[in-house]
């Protein structure tokens, strides 16, 4: 429908709206987070829900604390490899559709322990992100920014086509391999389906 026609029509009291805003409308006013954090960026997530920030206030206030009632995993904190695994078990048993945020610089890519042994360079090596929020720790106001790119996000997501959501497509898995504990490292080291290093190419400098 054109714009203006329908811009005139909400001027006399009649608003038009397709069947796939409808849908988005409703799966974007009511994003449940699963209760569940790592490390200190969990704090930050924890005072997003409190009354100062109110987190209420996007429809996002119902943190689930089971994995099957959620559609949202927040992952707030340095993510261990010995924690890996059951972040990716825990993604796995989520309905679709479900969506992902990388709170902080240790989620994204390992913060200040990226150096360290035990810490994964990303969790986006494993379940796919949609949301990456920088900082350490980043404030409340970055997780409710983020909240509302992700609401964006879906109203956006069209029903048909190539570009629809994970969980409207067939062929797109909806869960992913859990990684096992290996004798030096997580094995499999990385989730080919979601993430694959950089191609590096080196050229003679002469």
């Amino acid at each position: 429908m054109d714009e203006g026609l329908r811009n005139e029509l909400s001027k006399q009291g009649v608003f038009t709206t397709t069947l796939q805003e409808l849908y988005n409308w409703g799966r974007r006013s009511s994003v449940w987070p699963l209760n569940f954090g790592l490390a200190c960026c969990a704090i930050e997530m924890i005072a997003a829900s409190m009354a100062r920030f109110d987190i209420a206030r996007f429809g996002a206030e119902v943190f689930r604390p089971s994995p099957r009632q959620a559609d949202l995993m927040i992952v707030a904190g340095t993510v261990t490899k010995k924690m890996a695994p059951l972040v990716v078990r825990l993604f796995n048993q989520m309905p679709e559709p479900k969506y992902v945020i990388a709170m902080g610089a240790c989620a994204i890519s390992g913060g200040p322990f990226k150096q360290g042994y035990n810490v994964l360079k990303g969790i986006d090596r494993y379940v796919p992100v949609d949301i990456h929020i920088p900082g350490c720790p980043p404030r409340p106001e970055a997780l409710l920014h983020a909240l509302l790119k992700l609401q964006e996000k879906i109203a956006a997501q069209p029903l048909t086509g190539e570009h629809r959501p994970r969980h409207l497509s067939p062929d797109v898995p909806g869960e992913f391999p859990v990684p096992a504990y290996g004798p030096y490292d997580l094995q499999p080291a990385k989730n080919d389906d979601v993430w694959r290093p950089a191609l590096v190419v080196r050229t003679d400098a002469g």
